[in-house]
C-alpha cells in the first residue's frame, strides 16, 4: 500500500500545487490514500468549508489540523459532522471534532491519527504520549494499519514519540514547522518516521510568510499582521509504502513538487 502525507497546505498558493501535482502523484505513484494536513490551508490560518471541500475533490482522504485549526470560527459548524476532518486528539474531550478516523484503502482499514505536542505549544493540551496509548487500545482489531500526524514543535518530542510508538504504528509524521526535516527512515519496529515533512507553499519566504511583514515584526519587535508569501508553491510530502498484512513500513521517501527552494 502507498500513502502520500501532504505538509501543510499554506493559503491559495499551497492549495494550487496541490491542485497542480496531486492528480500526477497519485496516478504515477500509484497512491492508495492521500492524507493532507490543512490547518494553515485558508489564507494562511485555519481551514473553511469551502476550502475542505476543494481539498477532498483533489483527491484528499483525510484532512488533519494542528494549533491554527480553530483560526477560522466556522470549522466549529461543521467539524463534528465531518469525520475526514481530524483535531488533534490531546484537545480535551470537550472540545469539538474528533482525533482520529477509521477509512478504506488498498483493502485494508486504516486509521489515521492527529496529535498535538506540549512542548513550546499551547498548556491546556493532554499528554499526548498517554492520549494516544489509549487510542491504540481502543482501535485493537479495528485497524491494519495506523499512521500519526504529530504537529509538534520540538524535533525532541517528535522524535521520542516515533520511539514510543514503533512497533504500534506503521507511520509517524511531523508536521507544524513548514521545513522539510532530511532524517526521514524506518525504526527497528517497523515505523516510518520523519521530523517535520515541510508545508506546501512557497519557499522564498518565511515559513510561508510574506518576508519583509516578518522581518518588520522580527526589527521593530512590534505587532504585524502576517500575510501568506505570494508566488509559485512547491507540494511537499512524503511517500510511505505500508504492508497491510503486518502494519509495518518497508520504506519512507521525500516528495518535493515544484520549484523548491529557491532553485
Amino acid at each position: 500500500m502507498n500513502i502520500l502525507f501532504v505538509g501543510d497546505v499554506v493559503g491559495k498558493g499551497g492549495r494550487r500545487a496541490v491542485a497542480r501535482h496531486l492528480p500526477q502523484l497519485v496516478s504515477g505513484r500509484g497512491i492508495d490514500l492521500v492524507v493532507v494536513n490543512a490547518e494553515n490551508s485558508a489564507g494562511g490560518f485555519g481551514l473553511t468549508r469551502e476550502v475542505a471541500a476543494d481539498l477532498f475533490n483533489l483527491g484528499a482522504a483525510v484532512l488533519t489540523t494542528g494549533n491554527h485549526v480553530w483560526d477560522k470560527r466556522e470549522v466549529l459548524e461543521f467539524i463534528d459532522r465531518e469525520p475526514r476532518i481530524l483535531r488533534p486528539l490531546n484537545f480535551p474531550a470537550v472540545t469539538p471534532g474528533r482525533g482520529f478516523c477509521i477509512t478504506e484503502a488498498g483493502g485494508a482499514r486504516v486509521a489515521m491519527v492527529n496529535l498535538m505536542g506540549q512542548v513550546f505549544m499551547p498548556p491546556s493540551l493532554d499528554n499526548p504520549f498517554h492520549a494516544v496509548d489509549a487510542l491504540l487500545e481502543e482501535l485493537r482489531g479495528r485497524a491494519e494499519v495506523v499512521l500519526v500526524d504529530f504537529h509538534a514543535e520540538a524535533s525532541s518530542e517528535k522524535q521520542a514519540m516515533g520511539w514510543h510508538l514503533d512497533g504500534r504504528v506503521a507511520a509517524v509524521v511531523g508536521t507544524h514547522t513548514h521545513i522539510p526535516t532530511a532524517d526521514e527512515r524506518v525504526l527497528p519496529g517497523g515505523a516510518a518516521y520523519i521530523t517535520d515533512v515541510g508545508m506546501t507553499g512557497n519557499y522564498n519566504s518565511v515559513i510561508g510568510m510574506d518576508t519583509g511583514k516578518v522581518l518588520k515584526r522580527f526589527l521593530r519587535g512590534l505587532p504585524e499582521r502576517m500575510e501568506v508569501a505570494s508566488g509559485a508553491a512547491t507540494l511537499c510530502g512524503v511517500l510511505i509504502k505500508v504492508n497491510p498484512a503486518d502494519g509495518r513500513s518497508g520504506g519512507i521517501e521525500r516528495v518535493l513538487c515544484g520549484p523548491g527552494f529557491g532553485r
